[in-house]
């Protein structure tokens, strides 16, 4: 078959930071690669198209979400590629480096390119000889590489070495070749910021400086001190994706609750999760209660602060999208979703609520600043005698955080979710910036102090 370039058809889950891909093979079949367990895009393109899902390859064990490659195994009787070297509990053709599956017309070629994980494959499609592109899931990326300290800050150097050859293999194809990650900017898996999410082997020879490191010392120490903090649940996805996450067998749903049926829940300890917007949870929320509000990243931040063997009552404003708030859970292996209520039913069934004041960059005064954000938004620009801790280190640092802060990230939603960990903590008098450094540089006049 002749390859267009509307065979390809990236899925990009913005939140997470990431691409999958479907590719139309051109005869009623398709193959996914790095498909997640949230499957809803993935299935409108493969409708639309009338494509069945034939192949489904996953180019490592992956710690940011849950592999949906089971799933298309049940539902489309789809074959699982995956590396030999992953040793999956679960039936997969299990590849070793040069190993090819015929897809029909086109082919594709695993190489080994470890780093990322141990167990990393490439894929390279090719339509006959030709190379068309390569499927580099976590090792060479749009401007960078993907982290080695998943396995543990022991393995990281190591890792970083298995990642510099893994990229100068890769480099080795022709200039013409696509390279099509799995990880791209918002990923914590070390993408750095940028629009683009697909490149060239030429683009990237030309423009990413890992590439062009000079020796593998220089790579490795450039690597290694691009690292920055990842969500706690990358540290338990990998084997669970090892073992093969449950099949889903009907759309998963979240049961509506009575404020009695919560405090019930409560006493089980059960945790609740105000997904409304920052003005709303600002306005009253149930006392205890997280806020993370729904939007692209909460999944990333369900994931960092909350245990996923807890079950998990969910707060929402009535306009929001129970379907959406599902899915984002369980592409993260959270799946003890007790249940659903708006605060309305809280507070008519008696329940008691707390507020959080909201202040602009002008309202500031004199009063202690907590900065939430990672170090390197820190590092970038931050409001002078601020006090930094990370929101995913907050509720074990919570006594480091000064009394009555205003607490701030770049936009908002980060430091709500601060402010309500630390109300949970036992803080009082809290109040929320709505905005960011910027603003409080321009209300004030004053400049960011860059650096640590």
């Amino acid at each position: 078959m002749g390859f267009a370039d509307d065979h390809l058809i990236p899925l990009v889950d913005a939140g997470l930071g990431n691409s999958a891909y479907l590719v139309d093979l051109g005869d009623g079949r398709a193959l996914a690669v790095d498909a997640s367990r949230d499957l809803r895009a993935l299935r409108e393109v493969a409708e639309r198209r009338g494509l069945t899902v034939a192949f489904a390859a996953d180019t490592h064990l992956h710690a940011d979400f849950l592999t949906g490659a089971l799933q298309l195994a049940a539902d489309d009787g789809a074959t699982i590629l995956a590396s030999a070297a992953g040793h999956r509990a679960f039936p997969h053709s299990a590849l070793a480096d040069g190993d090819e599956t015929d897809l029909g017309g086109l082919t594709v070629r695993a190489m080994a390119t470890p780093g990322h994980t141990d167990e990393h494959l490439s894929f390279l499609l090719l339509d006959g000889t030709r190379e068309l592109g390569v499927f580099t899931g976590g090792s060479l990326i749009v401007g960078s590489a993907a982290r080695t300290d998943l396995l543990g800050a022991d393995r990281a150097e190591v890792l970083a070495r298995a990642q510099y050859r893994s990229l100068r293999r890769l480099a080795e194809l022709p200039d013409t070749t696509a390279v099509w990650p799995t990880h791209g900017a918002g990923s914590f898996c070390s993408a750095p910021p940028g629009a683009e999410r697909t490149t060239t082997i030429g683009a990237q020879k030309r423009a990413n400086a890992l590439l062009a490191a000079p020796d593998e010392d220089t790579f490795v120490r450039e690597l290694l001190r691009s690292l920055g903090s990842y969500p706690a649940y990358f540290d338990r996805l990998a084997e669970t994706n090892r073992r093969g996450p449950a099949v889903l067998t009907a759309a998963p749903s979240i049961p509506a609750l009575s404020g009695a049926a919560v405090r019930s829940l409560l006493g089980q300890d059960a945790q609740i999760v105000d997904v409304r917007p920052l003005p709303d949870f600002a306005a009253g929320h149930v006392p205890g209660a997280v806020s993370i509000p729904l939007r692209d990243q909460f999944a990333t931040w369900l994931g960092w602060l909350l245990p996923d063997d807890t079950p998990l009552v969910f707060v929402i404003a009535s306009r929001q999208d129970l379907a959406e708030l599902t899915w984002q859970a369980l592409k993260i292996g959270y799946g003890r979703l007790a249940g659903h209520l708006t605060m309305d039913a809280w507070t008519s069934d008696g329940g008691e609520q707390e507020t959080v004041e909201l202040l602009t960059a002008d309202h500031i005064g004199d009063r202690p600043v907590l900065d939430v954000r990672q170090q390197s938004e820190r590092d970038a620009g931050h409001i002078p005698d601020a006090v930094g801790i990370e929101l995913g280190e907050l509720a074990a640092h919570a006594d480091d955080a000064p009394s009555g802060a205003v607490v701030h990230c770049g936009h908002g939603e980060r430091a709500m979710t601060a402010a309500s960990l630390l109300q949970r903590a036992g803080h009082h008098g809290l109040a929320v910036l709505t905005g960011g450094p910027d603003d409080w540089a321009k209300a004030t006049g004053s400049t960011l102090r860059e650096g640590a």
